[in-house]
């Protein structure tokens, strides 16, 4: 059974070519280093470059956080790293879902300390309801409610990811 759709693929591509305008408005004059954020913002920040009419240079980090579980197990683990140097570059970090807080806060923590010129945070989605930390994105695609999303990048379980749309999931109990 497919999920749930939440939040449909044309409203996603209207959203995206939004951000790039808004984002190449927004950010300060010269390249811009997009990094995304593996596995699940890898779909979003395709779609993002090509609406960011800027000069860009894209890399990766990969994190671990949530397993095969619907919730994040608190610890932050990076698998992959940067493989070119962010100091004084203009840095667009790109996430998929911005939830508790942690993964992002650790993350800028880090990307902070390579000294980029600046460091901005676009997200695809946003779930207030359930932040743990203070941060927040600079850029966002949409507010969510506290439901586990699926779709356009994001998986359960390594499941779901090339569904055009974001939708919802219900776990089903052991």
């Amino acid at each position: 059974m497919l999920p749930h759709p939440l939040i449909s693929a044309e409203d996603i591509a209207a959203r995206v070519a939004a951000l790039g305008g808004e984002i190449a408005t927004a950010l300060p004059p010269g390249p811009v280093h997009v990094v995304a954020v593996l596995r699940g913002a890898f779909v979003f920040a395709a779609d993002l470059i090509r609406a960011l009419p800027r000069e860009i240079r894209c890399d990766f980090l990969a994190v671990r956080s949530y397993g095969s579980a619907t919730e994040t197990s608190g610890g932050v683990e990076i698998t992959h790293d940067l493989a070119l140097p962010i100091a004084g570059q203009h840095v667009l970090l790109v996430e998929d879902i911005v939830d508790t807080g942690l993964t992002l806060r650790h993350l800028l923590d880090r990307l902070a300390t390579r000294q980029p010129a600046s460091l901005h945070v676009c997200a695809l989605l946003n779930k207030t309801s359930r932040r743990q930390t203070k941060v927040s994105a600079d850029f966002v695609g949409f507010e969510i409610p506290d439901r586990f999303v699926v779709g356009y990048g994001l998986d359960h379980d390594q499941r779901y990811r090339n569904l055009p749309y974001v939708g919802t999931v219900e776990e089903t109990p052991p």
